[in-house]
Protein backbone atom coordinates (compact mmCIF):
# COMPACT_ATOMS: atom_id res chain seq x y z
CA UNK A 1 0.00 0.00 0.00
CA UNK A 2 1.16 3.48 -0.75
CA UNK A 3 2.96 5.28 1.90
CA UNK A 4 1.35 8.49 0.66
CA UNK A 5 -1.92 7.10 2.24
CA UNK A 6 -0.45 5.96 5.12
CA UNK A 7 0.19 9.02 6.09
CA UNK A 8 -2.49 10.97 4.64
CA UNK A 9 -4.60 9.04 7.11
CA UNK A 10 -2.38 9.38 10.59
CA UNK A 11 -2.63 12.93 9.62
CA UNK A 12 -6.03 12.61 9.75
CA UNK A 13 -6.62 10.58 12.70
CA UNK A 14 -5.01 12.97 14.96
CA UNK A 15 -7.24 15.41 14.42
CA UNK A 16 -10.28 16.25 17.22
CA UNK A 17 -13.96 16.94 15.68
CA UNK A 18 -13.30 20.77 15.27
CA UNK A 19 -10.39 20.21 13.41
CA UNK A 20 -11.79 17.32 10.97
CA UNK A 21 -14.51 19.84 11.00
CA UNK A 22 -11.99 22.40 9.21
CA UNK A 23 -9.98 20.54 6.96
CA UNK A 24 -13.39 19.31 5.44
CA UNK A 25 -13.51 23.03 4.55
CA UNK A 26 -10.34 23.41 2.98
CA UNK A 27 -10.68 20.43 0.98
CA UNK A 28 -13.48 18.67 -1.08
CA UNK A 29 -12.61 15.23 -0.03
CA UNK A 30 -11.65 14.29 3.79
CA UNK A 31 -11.31 10.51 5.29
CA UNK A 32 -13.76 10.00 8.24
CA UNK A 33 -12.11 9.60 11.81
CA UNK A 34 -10.18 6.60 11.87
CA UNK A 35 -11.67 5.62 8.56
CA UNK A 36 -9.07 2.93 7.45
CA UNK A 37 -9.66 1.46 11.11
CA UNK A 38 -6.18 1.60 11.41
CA UNK A 39 -6.24 2.85 14.65
CA UNK A 40 -6.25 -0.42 16.63
CA UNK A 41 -9.03 -1.42 19.58
CA UNK A 42 -7.98 -1.85 23.27
CA UNK A 43 -6.68 -5.34 23.43
CA UNK A 44 -9.67 -5.65 26.33
CA UNK A 45 -12.48 -5.06 24.24
CA UNK A 46 -11.76 -7.84 21.35
CA UNK A 47 -12.51 -11.64 21.87
CA UNK A 48 -10.64 -12.75 19.10
CA UNK A 49 -12.11 -10.95 16.32
CA UNK A 50 -14.97 -9.85 17.67
CA UNK A 51 -16.00 -6.07 18.96
CA UNK A 52 -17.58 -6.04 22.57
CA UNK A 53 -19.24 -3.23 23.78
CA UNK A 54 -20.82 -0.11 21.80
CA UNK A 55 -17.28 1.96 21.51
CA UNK A 56 -14.92 -0.51 20.80
CA UNK A 57 -14.11 0.63 17.36
CA UNK A 58 -12.35 3.92 18.34
CA UNK A 59 -13.92 6.68 16.77
CA UNK A 60 -17.19 4.56 15.64
CA UNK A 61 -20.53 3.59 17.11
CA UNK A 62 -20.75 -0.22 17.25
CA UNK A 63 -24.06 -2.30 17.74
CA UNK A 64 -24.23 -5.76 17.18
CA UNK A 65 -21.67 -8.67 15.97
CA UNK A 66 -18.78 -6.76 14.35
CA UNK A 67 -15.11 -7.90 13.93
CA UNK A 68 -12.24 -6.16 13.62
CA UNK A 69 -10.27 -8.57 10.67
CA UNK A 70 -6.56 -8.64 9.53
CA UNK A 71 -6.44 -8.97 5.02
CA UNK A 72 -5.16 -11.86 4.32
CA UNK A 73 -5.91 -15.62 4.52
CA UNK A 74 -8.24 -16.58 7.75
CA UNK A 75 -8.86 -19.89 9.59
CA UNK A 76 -11.25 -22.02 7.34
CA UNK A 77 -9.36 -21.26 4.00
CA UNK A 78 -11.45 -17.92 3.57
CA UNK A 79 -9.33 -14.36 2.42
CA UNK A 80 -10.42 -11.47 2.71
CA UNK A 81 -9.10 -8.34 0.27
CA UNK A 82 -8.22 -5.45 2.00
CA UNK A 83 -6.69 -3.25 -0.23
CA UNK A 84 -6.90 -0.52 1.90
CA UNK A 85 -4.84 -1.10 4.47
CA UNK A 86 -4.27 -3.86 7.05
CA UNK A 87 -7.53 -3.68 8.76
CA UNK A 88 -11.10 -3.92 8.29
CA UNK A 89 -14.31 -4.42 9.71
CA UNK A 90 -16.83 -7.42 9.00
CA UNK A 91 -20.62 -6.53 9.72
CA UNK A 92 -22.58 -9.91 10.58
CA UNK A 93 -26.02 -10.21 10.66
CA UNK A 94 -28.27 -7.27 11.93
CA UNK A 95 -24.42 -5.43 13.05
CA UNK A 96 -23.68 -1.80 12.25
CA UNK A 97 -21.49 1.05 12.44
CA UNK A 98 -21.89 4.68 12.64
CA UNK A 99 -20.05 8.25 13.12
CA UNK A 100 -21.56 11.02 13.13
CA UNK A 101 -19.65 14.05 10.84
CA UNK A 102 -20.25 17.92 10.51
CA UNK A 103 -21.33 18.78 6.86
CA UNK A 104 -23.19 22.13 5.49
CA UNK A 105 -27.06 21.95 5.43
CA UNK A 106 -27.87 21.76 1.64
CA UNK A 107 -24.78 20.55 0.23
CA UNK A 108 -24.71 17.45 -2.05
CA UNK A 109 -22.39 14.68 -0.76
CA UNK A 110 -20.35 11.42 -2.07
CA UNK A 111 -19.75 8.61 0.65
CA UNK A 112 -16.50 6.49 -1.08
CA UNK A 113 -15.60 3.23 0.99
CA UNK A 114 -14.05 0.37 0.47
CA UNK A 115 -16.52 -2.72 0.47
CA UNK A 116 -16.97 -6.11 -0.50
CA UNK A 117 -18.53 -9.29 0.29
CA UNK A 118 -17.28 -11.83 2.71
CA UNK A 119 -19.20 -15.54 1.82
CA UNK A 120 -20.96 -16.92 -1.00
CA UNK A 121 -24.45 -15.17 -0.02
CA UNK A 122 -26.50 -12.52 -1.53
CA UNK A 123 -24.86 -9.70 0.81
CA UNK A 124 -26.19 -6.24 1.20
CA UNK A 125 -24.75 -3.10 2.41
CA UNK A 126 -27.19 -0.90 4.01
CA UNK A 127 -26.29 2.77 3.97
CA UNK A 128 -28.49 5.50 5.47
CA UNK A 129 -27.79 9.62 6.88
CA UNK A 130 -31.22 10.31 8.16
CA UNK A 131 -33.55 10.52 6.12
CA UNK A 132 -32.20 9.06 2.95
CA UNK A 133 -31.46 5.34 2.91
CA UNK A 134 -30.04 3.13 0.22
CA UNK A 135 -28.49 -0.60 -0.09
CA UNK A 136 -26.08 -1.44 -2.07
CA UNK A 137 -25.71 -5.17 -3.60
CA UNK A 138 -22.34 -6.80 -3.00
CA UNK A 139 -22.90 -9.83 -4.79
CA UNK A 140 -21.67 -8.95 -7.57
CA UNK A 141 -17.70 -8.99 -7.54
CA UNK A 142 -16.44 -6.46 -10.06
CA UNK A 143 -12.92 -7.19 -9.37
CA UNK A 144 -11.07 -9.94 -7.37
CA UNK A 145 -9.24 -7.66 -4.42
CA UNK A 146 -12.28 -5.68 -3.07
CA UNK A 147 -14.01 -2.92 -4.92
CA UNK A 148 -14.80 0.68 -3.82
CA UNK A 149 -18.50 2.33 -4.16
CA UNK A 150 -19.38 5.66 -3.55
CA UNK A 151 -22.97 6.58 -2.16
CA UNK A 152 -24.86 9.83 -2.57
CA UNK A 153 -26.70 12.30 -0.18
CA UNK A 154 -27.55 15.42 0.80
CA UNK A 155 -26.72 17.24 3.93
CA UNK A 156 -30.63 18.48 6.07
CA UNK A 157 -28.23 19.96 8.92
CA UNK A 158 -25.14 20.60 10.35
CA UNK A 159 -24.12 16.85 11.03
CA UNK A 160 -24.92 13.81 9.55
CA UNK A 161 -25.21 10.35 11.23
CA UNK A 162 -23.96 7.49 8.74
CA UNK A 163 -24.26 4.13 9.69
CA UNK A 164 -23.59 1.40 7.66
CA UNK A 165 -25.60 -1.77 8.25
CA UNK A 166 -26.39 -5.28 7.12
CA UNK A 167 -29.58 -5.89 6.98
CA UNK A 168 -28.93 -9.85 5.91
CA UNK A 169 -29.89 -12.72 8.41
CA UNK A 170 -27.49 -15.37 7.39
CA UNK A 171 -26.87 -19.14 7.99
CA UNK A 172 -23.47 -18.01 9.38
CA UNK A 173 -24.09 -14.99 11.63
CA UNK A 174 -20.60 -13.43 10.92
CA UNK A 175 -21.10 -13.95 7.09
CA UNK A 176 -21.71 -9.86 6.18
CA UNK A 177 -19.61 -7.07 4.26
CA UNK A 178 -16.11 -6.32 4.64
CA UNK A 179 -15.48 -2.24 4.96
CA UNK A 180 -11.93 -1.40 4.88
CA UNK A 181 -11.98 2.18 4.17
CA UNK A 182 -14.59 5.01 4.26
CA UNK A 183 -14.46 8.56 3.14
CA UNK A 184 -16.48 11.56 1.75
CA UNK A 185 -16.67 13.95 -0.64
CA UNK A 186 -18.20 17.14 -0.95
CA UNK A 187 -20.19 18.11 -4.53
CA UNK A 188 -21.76 21.29 -6.36
CA UNK A 189 -24.60 20.34 -8.27
CA UNK A 190 -23.34 21.03 -11.93
CA UNK A 191 -26.17 23.12 -14.57
CA UNK A 192 -26.89 23.01 -18.43
CA UNK A 193 -25.15 25.96 -20.44
CA UNK A 194 -26.45 27.32 -23.76
CA UNK A 195 -23.76 25.10 -25.78
CA UNK A 196 -24.89 21.96 -23.75
CA UNK A 197 -28.45 20.51 -22.70
CA UNK A 198 -26.29 18.01 -20.08
CA UNK A 199 -25.06 18.77 -16.77
CA UNK A 200 -21.69 17.18 -15.92
CA UNK A 201 -21.46 16.28 -19.07
CA UNK A 202 -17.57 15.44 -19.47
CA UNK A 203 -18.01 13.37 -15.70
CA UNK A 204 -15.75 16.12 -14.59
CA UNK A 205 -17.64 16.39 -11.10
CA UNK A 206 -17.61 12.89 -9.70
CA UNK A 207 -16.10 10.31 -6.56
CA UNK A 208 -13.02 11.03 -7.54
CA UNK A 209 -10.99 7.84 -5.51
CA UNK A 210 -9.38 9.27 -2.67
CA UNK A 211 -7.52 5.72 -1.47
CA UNK A 212 -5.03 4.34 -3.56
CA UNK A 213 -7.60 2.63 -6.13
CA UNK A 214 -6.74 1.50 -9.51
CA UNK A 215 -9.71 -0.30 -10.05
CA UNK A 216 -12.08 2.85 -10.63
CA UNK A 217 -15.51 3.95 -7.95
CA UNK A 218 -18.38 1.68 -8.30
CA UNK A 219 -21.75 3.77 -8.54
CA UNK A 220 -24.12 0.75 -7.50
CA UNK A 221 -27.70 0.70 -9.47
CA UNK A 222 -31.10 2.79 -9.02
CA UNK A 223 -29.52 5.53 -7.83
CA UNK A 224 -31.58 8.80 -8.71
CA UNK A 225 -30.84 11.83 -9.57
CA UNK A 226 -31.16 13.81 -6.51
CA UNK A 227 -28.85 12.15 -4.50
CA UNK A 228 -27.05 10.10 -6.91
CA UNK A 229 -23.18 10.40 -6.55
CA UNK A 230 -22.44 11.05 -9.81
CA UNK A 231 -24.12 14.74 -10.08
CA UNK A 232 -26.52 14.75 -12.83
CA UNK A 233 -26.53 11.35 -13.46
CA UNK A 234 -29.25 8.48 -12.92
CA UNK A 235 -27.72 5.14 -12.37
CA UNK A 236 -31.49 3.28 -13.30
CA UNK A 237 -29.95 -0.07 -13.81
CA UNK A 238 -29.70 -3.89 -11.92
CA UNK A 239 -25.99 -3.30 -11.93
CA UNK A 240 -23.31 -0.88 -10.82
CA UNK A 241 -21.71 1.51 -13.72
CA UNK A 242 -17.36 2.40 -12.81
CA UNK A 243 -16.53 5.82 -12.40
CA UNK A 244 -12.96 6.25 -13.61
CA UNK A 245 -9.93 8.83 -13.18
CA UNK A 246 -7.31 10.12 -16.10
CA UNK A 247 -4.89 8.54 -13.22
CA UNK A 248 -5.11 4.92 -13.28
CA UNK A 249 -7.39 4.84 -16.74
CA UNK A 250 -7.24 6.46 -20.57
CA UNK A 251 -10.13 8.70 -20.32
CA UNK A 252 -11.21 10.84 -23.73
CA UNK A 253 -11.21 13.98 -22.41
CA UNK A 254 -10.38 15.77 -19.14
CA UNK A 255 -10.14 13.70 -15.86
CA UNK A 256 -13.14 11.58 -15.79
CA UNK A 257 -15.46 9.23 -17.42
CA UNK A 258 -17.61 6.49 -16.99
CA UNK A 259 -17.49 2.42 -17.96
CA UNK A 260 -20.06 1.00 -18.78
CA UNK A 261 -18.92 -2.86 -16.93
CA UNK A 262 -22.29 -4.93 -16.91
CA UNK A 263 -23.59 -4.97 -20.44
CA UNK A 264 -27.56 -3.95 -20.50
CA UNK A 265 -27.85 -4.71 -16.94
CA UNK A 266 -25.20 -1.06 -16.79
CA UNK A 267 -26.89 1.68 -17.57
CA UNK A 268 -26.26 5.66 -17.65
CA UNK A 269 -29.08 8.25 -17.87
CA UNK A 270 -30.60 11.96 -17.98
CA UNK A 271 -33.46 13.84 -18.44
CA UNK A 272 -32.80 16.80 -20.28
CA UNK A 273 -35.25 19.80 -20.42
CA UNK A 274 -36.88 20.09 -24.23
CA UNK A 275 -39.13 21.50 -26.66
CA UNK A 276 -41.60 19.41 -28.11
CA UNK A 277 -40.96 18.20 -31.80
CA UNK A 278 -37.25 20.61 -31.82
CA UNK A 279 -34.63 18.44 -33.31
CA UNK A 280 -31.63 17.89 -31.23
CA UNK A 281 -28.05 16.51 -31.98
CA UNK A 282 -26.94 14.20 -29.41
CA UNK A 283 -22.86 14.01 -29.59
CA UNK A 284 -20.60 11.14 -27.32
CA UNK A 285 -17.25 9.61 -27.19
CA UNK A 286 -16.29 6.23 -26.73
CA UNK A 287 -13.36 3.80 -26.10
CA UNK A 288 -11.54 1.91 -23.95
CA UNK A 289 -9.95 2.36 -20.57
CA UNK A 290 -6.17 0.79 -21.47
CA UNK A 291 -6.82 -1.56 -18.63
CA UNK A 292 -7.25 -4.82 -20.89
CA UNK A 293 -10.49 -4.40 -21.51
CA UNK A 294 -10.33 -6.51 -25.05
CA UNK A 295 -13.39 -7.29 -28.18
CA UNK A 296 -16.08 -5.97 -30.23
CA UNK A 297 -17.73 -3.56 -28.20
CA UNK A 298 -21.25 -2.00 -28.92
CA UNK A 299 -22.65 1.24 -27.05
CA UNK A 300 -26.05 1.83 -27.62
CA UNK A 301 -27.97 5.67 -27.22
CA UNK A 302 -31.27 6.51 -26.69
CA UNK A 303 -33.06 9.64 -27.08
CA UNK A 304 -36.76 10.32 -26.88
CA UNK A 305 -37.75 7.74 -29.72
CA UNK A 306 -34.79 7.38 -30.95
CA UNK A 307 -31.82 4.80 -31.05
CA UNK A 308 -28.29 4.63 -32.21
CA UNK A 309 -25.61 1.89 -32.06
CA UNK A 310 -21.83 2.37 -31.70
CA UNK A 311 -19.74 -0.40 -32.71
CA UNK A 312 -15.91 -0.33 -31.54
CA UNK A 313 -13.06 -2.63 -31.57
CA UNK A 314 -11.04 -2.42 -28.41
CA UNK A 315 -7.39 -3.51 -28.92
CA UNK A 316 -6.71 -2.02 -24.96
CA UNK A 317 -4.73 0.82 -26.32
CA UNK A 318 -6.52 3.45 -25.31
CA UNK A 319 -8.26 4.68 -28.49
CA UNK A 320 -11.18 6.23 -28.38
CA UNK A 321 -13.81 7.34 -31.46
CA UNK A 322 -16.64 10.40 -31.42
CA UNK A 323 -20.49 9.69 -32.91
CA UNK A 324 -23.42 11.66 -33.06
CA UNK A 325 -26.69 11.45 -34.36
CA UNK A 326 -30.34 13.72 -34.59
CA UNK A 327 -33.09 13.21 -32.87
CA UNK A 328 -36.91 15.00 -32.15
CA UNK A 329 -38.06 15.90 -29.14
CA UNK A 330 -41.66 14.37 -28.12
CA UNK A 331 -42.25 16.34 -25.00
CA UNK A 332 -40.71 18.94 -22.51
CA UNK A 333 -38.48 16.08 -20.48
CA UNK A 334 -36.14 13.52 -22.59
CA UNK A 335 -34.01 11.02 -21.59
CA UNK A 336 -30.78 10.02 -22.57
CA UNK A 337 -29.45 7.18 -22.47
CA UNK A 338 -26.41 4.73 -22.84
CA UNK A 339 -25.55 0.82 -21.91
CA UNK A 340 -23.00 -1.87 -23.27
CA UNK A 341 -24.34 -3.98 -25.78
CA UNK A 342 -22.33 -7.32 -24.69
CA UNK A 343 -20.63 -8.30 -21.46
CA UNK A 344 -16.36 -8.05 -21.42
CA UNK A 345 -14.06 -9.13 -18.63
CA UNK A 346 -10.30 -8.05 -18.46
CA UNK A 347 -8.17 -10.23 -20.74
CA UNK A 348 -5.40 -10.60 -17.65
CA UNK A 349 -7.79 -10.74 -15.11
CA UNK A 350 -11.33 -12.99 -16.50
CA UNK A 351 -13.19 -12.27 -12.82
CA UNK A 352 -13.15 -8.26 -13.58
CA UNK A 353 -15.69 -7.58 -15.21
CA UNK A 354 -14.93 -4.11 -17.85
CA UNK A 355 -16.39 -2.60 -20.98
CA UNK A 356 -16.36 0.50 -23.00
CA UNK A 357 -15.85 4.23 -21.58
CA UNK A 358 -18.14 7.13 -22.46
CA UNK A 359 -17.17 10.89 -21.83
CA UNK A 360 -18.37 14.07 -23.34
CA UNK A 361 -21.92 13.95 -23.78
CA UNK A 362 -23.04 16.57 -25.90
CA UNK A 363 -26.98 17.69 -26.81
CA UNK A 364 -27.56 21.13 -28.50
CA UNK A 365 -30.40 22.04 -30.85
CA UNK A 366 -30.32 22.00 -34.09
CA UNK A 367 -30.78 25.15 -36.41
Amino acid sequence: MAVTFKCTIFITLLFASSAFANAHLRSPEVYFQNGNFEEKPNPRFLKKTRLIGKHALPKWEINGLVEYISGGPQPGGMYFPVTHGVHAIRLGNEASISQTIKVKPGQWYALILGATRTCAQDEVLRISVPPQSGDVPLQTLYSLNGDVIAWGFKASSHFAKVTFHNPGLQEDPTCGPLLDAVAIREFYPPIPTRANLVRNPGFEEGPFPIFNSTNGVLLPPKQQDLVSPLPGWIIESLKAIKFIDSKHFHVPFGHGAVELVAGRESAIAQILRTIPNKVYNLKFTIGDGKNGCHGSMMVEAFAANDTFKVPFKSVGKGTFQTSSFNFKAVSSRTRITFYSSFYHTRIDDFGSLCGPVLDQVIVTPVA
